[in-house]
């Protein structure tokens, strides 16, 4: 490995060496790297407790109208996970893991605000098309994927901005059906109460999906792109990008 390059703005492209020998390009800060790892647990158990404090009331179910086609966590997946009818321990894991996650994501915001990540991840005019052909492309019917600038393509960057904006609607939902009296106005905003937990429990179900679809990613991308989250770096040029 011929050098370690370290830029102070943007990810530079995944150019070769001159000599064609492999070398180290940072891809991921740091505050990025301890951000995304701080996430991926208080997620994890805010969606495990929030189960909890779904089971309570099971009340939702997919279908039209009277037609009912299926409910959401059946009874064995609830028992599977071990999560009984315990409310007050559902509600109590939830909340407070909640306030971690509404502080590690405001720290994220202002984290990518100062140092510009921010460009990385806003969608440019040509994401939306770009995201399809990356779509094809990953679905192996379309051989090129299309080009992009930076670290991220453009169907990560439409999913990772969506995800970010999840968050928010996640934490303003919570907070309009945790205080609906007190904050009356913005509970008022997502249509009233029965809406808000709709939307809360309709984002939560969103948030499942993008976590099986991002490990299947992570999977699919390989080792050295796992590592990258993990040092920071992406070993690159020579035979380092065919292994």
């Amino acid at each position: 490995m011929t050098a370690i390059l370290e830029p102070h703005e943007a990810a530079p492209e995944l150019a070769p060496s001159p000599a064609d020998e492999p070398y180290a390009v940072l891809k991921h800060r740091r505050g990025t790297r301890w951000m995304h790892w701080i996430n991926f647990p208080l997620l994890t158990i805010m969606m495990w407790s929030g189960l909890r404090i779904y089971w309570a009331e099971d009340i939702y179910a997919f279908g039209i109208l009277d037609w009912e086609w299926f409910k959401f966590f059946p009874d064995w997946f609830n028992e599977k996970l071990g999560l009984e009818r315990k409310l007050a321990r559902g509600l109590a894991f939830h909340f407070s893991f909640a306030w971690l996650f509404a502080i590690n994501g405001i720290a994220f915001g202002i984290y990518t605000l100062v140092t510009g990540e921010w460009r990385e991840l806003v969608p440019d005019r040509r994401a939306l098309k770009d995201s399809f052909g990356v779509l094809l492309h990953d679905l192996h019917l379309r051989k090129e994927a299309p080009a992009h600038r930076g670290r991220y393509n453009a169907a990560q960057r439409m999913t990772y901005s969506l995800i970010i904006l999840l968050g928010g609607l996640a934490l303003l939902t919570g907070f309009a059906i945790f205080k609906p009296t007190q904050l009356g106005f913005l509970t008022a905003m997502f249509g009233g109460y029965t809406m808000a937990r709709r939307i809360h429990f309709a984002v939560t179900i969103i948030f499942m999906l993008f976590f099986v679809v991002h490990l299947l990613q992570v999977a699919r991308a390989g080792g050295r792109n796992f590592l990258s989250m993990i040092t920071g770096y992406e070993v690159v040029g020579g035979g380092a990008d065919r292994g």
